[in-house]
């Protein structure tokens, strides 16, 4: 029986959590931001309040990793918390729509991104992005099949990339002839809604784009199998990686409105085929200037669509290794020590999402649902602390119970917020993960899938 490999060190496991967090949001979400606020601060304030809310997230989340370090991250947790039920709906969510959309949202992004740069134009645009996107989700989930070390060794390229422009950016925006701090302090007026008319919801819809960007500090979690020392790895990887994130995502989000005014950033939220980063830069430096930060956009996004397929297909494997999905996704490759057909299986989903341009719209009705797996999460940090106090805890959560606490009510008030504001997405959303439930009863009745019981994947790759 061929098993996982324990791989990847401590450097390389802090690179993966930052590889997959950055993507499009962080150059996408502060026009829309822009446009709900209207002040530079209080967008400011919602990237640093997302960050650190985020933050609190992965220093809960690293309890549970060096307590339960196994594939699958909050399926693990879930099924020794909750039981198996819980935890394979949450399975079932991330393979129907949380990671599979998300990759092909990503991948998306990236086609866009890529024909936007030729002179492509009319109805063969969308083909076209859809064809690269197909093209980038197979090139990753097949460079991923061969191996997780060197998929990781692509993400640690990306991500050095990415961390160079990001200094290049700041150092263009704040040598800018056109930035200015007074920037930071002009806000312009902005129309109530009656779906969010107050402060409160304001700030709560506009928080929505930060989390998404920060989105992914979590999947580590899934590799646990795979770290190396991962009492140890996996909570300083969590904790690290995500600060990483949230001190990049400020410095960039400065310069933006250091570099362009509050009511010309709100300005490019009506403009759909425009990047509020690449404006910023277009304005600092000129063409060339966009040309690279169009570029950046396209390693960050391929980077971040590698992590999400890399780690997520854990997930899959550790369902099926338990009976309760595919049999055949419990295949770890005798050669590769991947599970193969996991990520097989996971690429092909993403890619018929891509097709059916129906995942922005899935990810908009599940966006809710992921705060209610984290929240449970740290609801579970709360409950075994509770009831088995003497439970080996490798790592223990820094500031016990408040930062547990905080982070479970912030998760809370998301839930309810969306509840209130977007009933019907968040009620379908509910919908789509008890899909599931008739697909757990039949596997449940099955016997139990044994170690010698597995075939090992055929080596023809």
């Amino acid at each position: 029986m061929s098993k996982l490999s324990r791989s990847i060190e401590l450097r390389p496991a802090i690179l993966l959590v930052v590889s997959g967090i950055v993507g499009s949001g962080v150059f996408k979400k502060v026009a829309p931001m822009a446009a709900e606020l209207g002040s530079p601060l209080l967008v400011l304030a919602c990237w640093i309040a997302a960050g650190v809310v985020s933050l609190t997230g992965a220093l809960t989340y690293a309890e549970m990793a060096g307590m339960f370090p196994q594939s699958g991250g909050e399926y693990a947790y879930f099924k020794k918390v909750y039981g198996r039920l819980f935890a394979f709906l949450y399975g079932w969510g991330a393979f129907t729509v949380m990671r599979t959309a998300t990759i092909a949202a990503l991948a998306h992004i990236f086609g866009q991104s890529l024909i936007s740069l030729t002179s492509l134009q009319g109805d063969s645009v969308e083909l076209a992005v859809k064809c690269v996107a197909t093209g980038l989700i197979t090139f990753l989930s097949l460079l991923n099949y061969r191996g997780v070390t060197f998929a990781e060794g692509l993400s640690r390229g990306l991500i050095y990339l990415t961390f160079t422009a990001v200094a290049v950016i700041a150092f263009l925006g704040f040598t800018a002839k056109t930035g200015s701090i007074d920037h930071l302090t002009q806000s312009i007026p902005v129309s109530a809604t009656a779906a969010h008319g107050s402060l409160l919801g304001s700030l709560v819809v506009a928080s929505l784009g930060a989390f998404w960007g920060y989105d992914g500090w979590n999947q580590i979690a899934y590799i646990g199998e795979e770290v190396k020392n991962p009492q140890r790895n996996l909570p300083i990887a969590l904790g690290v990686g995500t600060a990483i994130v949230v001190l990049i995502y400020v410095l960039l989000n400065i310069v933006y409105v250091y570099v362009l005014p509050i009511g010309q950033l709100a300005g490019l939220a009506s403009s759909p085929g425009k990047i509020a980063a690449v404006e910023v830069v277009r304005e600092a430096a000129g063409w060339a200037g966009a040309l690279f930060i169009s570029i950046l956009i396209l390693v960050t996004t391929s980077n971040s669509t590698n992590a999400s397929i890399l780690m997520p297909a854990r997930v899959f494997y550790a369902m099926a290794r338990d009976g309760l999905f595919f049999k055949a996704a419990a295949v770890i490759h005798p050669r590769f020590k991947t599970p193969s057909v996991a990520i097989l299986l996971q690429s092909l989903w993403a890619v018929i999402l891509v097709w059916s341009g129906s995942f922005d719209q899935l990810t908009d009705m599940l966006v809710f649902a992921s705060f209610i797996f984290y929240g449970a999460t740290a609801f579970g940090v709360l409950l075994l602390r509770y009831k088995q106090p003497d439970l080996h805890r490798p790592y223990r959560v820094i500031g016990y119970p408040v930062v547990p606490a905080f982070f479970c009510g912030c998760c809370a008030l998301l839930v309810i917020m969306t509840l209130i504001n977007q009933p019907r997405e968040a009620l379908t959303g509910l919908g789509l993960i008890s899909t599931g439930l008739p697909f757990y009863w039949f596997w449940k009745s099955k016997p139990p899938v044994i170690e010698s019981d597995r075939v090992d994947a055929v080596d023809t790759i």
